[in-house]
């Protein structure tokens, strides 16, 4: 349960971050919530696709695996890829709001969090300054709170239009065993060719039409997100395989 308080120099002047990236603190996602600024950073490595809301609105999210709890990008040297979702970077840490003013909060039993002793980055320097770690930590809970709040007018626009269409994604993996992956939305391609010079333009003149690209652009990763799939798999059944022949000739 998350145990959010207000970032001070105070209360936390010795608190330090496990930046190291793994299941045990907290990576171990399937996707993982973005926004449309980050689209061309993260279309070079993840597949990016829309989430349907109980209210009909579209949340953009980049894909790190075909099933909960799964993320392919985590590896024995923690994580494979050069771009990290910057909601992923920002943990713990998150934007809360004290009246107008916005504020950092940091959730305080979050695993990344060392309350004593050397392991992690600092956040605050010995006499209260902030720490670089910090600074760039703000910098990405600002740059997470701009995307999200023009995240909204991005994927109106895309409703309007009648560009976004469900999909769905049958994998055959190399060992013979099928999934789907339902659930998602992504551009309609089709649709997107066929609108008119003028509405082309407003899309260009609102900021919206390299995204748009971008994510389309971004589903050539599935190629990629199958094939970690297919190597975590191989490197499991190798695993059993080995540990079943140390088990047999320890009998």
């Amino acid at each position: 349960m998350a145990n959010h308080a207000i970032l001070n120099n105070v209360d936390h002047k010795h608190l330090r971050i496990v930046t190291a990236r793994g299941a045990e603190y907290g990576d171990a996602v399937m996707s993982a919530l973005t926004f449309p600024a980050e689209f061309r950073d993260l279309q070079a490595c993840y597949p990016i696709v829309f989430a349907r809301d109980d209210d009909g609105s579209f949340t953009p999210l980049a894909l790190l695996g075909f099933e909960q709890g799964e993320n392919l990008f985590l590896g024995p040297d923690g994580w494979d890829a050069p771009v990290i979702p910057l909601t992923v970077e920002r943990q713990p840490f998150l934007i809360g709001r004290g009246g107008e003013e916005l504020q950092v909060h940091v959730d305080m039993d979050h695993p990344r969090v060392r309350t004593g002793g050397p392991e992690g980055e600092p956040v605050f320097l010995t006499y209260g300054g902030t720490s670089e770690y910090l600074e760039r930590i703000s910098s990405v809970l600002r740059t997470i709170h701009e995307g999200l709040e023009a995240s909204r007018g991005f994927t109106a626009a895309l409703r309007e239009l009648d560009l976004l269409e469900s999909f769905v994604l049958d994998v055959e993996l190399d060992d013979g065993a099928r999934h789907q992956l339902a659930g998602f939305w992504t551009v309609a391609e089709e649709r997107l060719q066929a609108l008119a010079p003028d509405q082309l333009a407003a899309l260009h003149r609102a900021g919206y039409l390299q995204a748009i690209y971008m994510q389309v652009a971004s589903l050539s990763q599935f190629r990629n997100l199958i094939a970690r799939r297919n190597r975590a798999d191989a490197a499991r059944n190798a695993q059993s395989v080995q540990a079943a022949l140390h088990h047999a000739a320890g009998r």
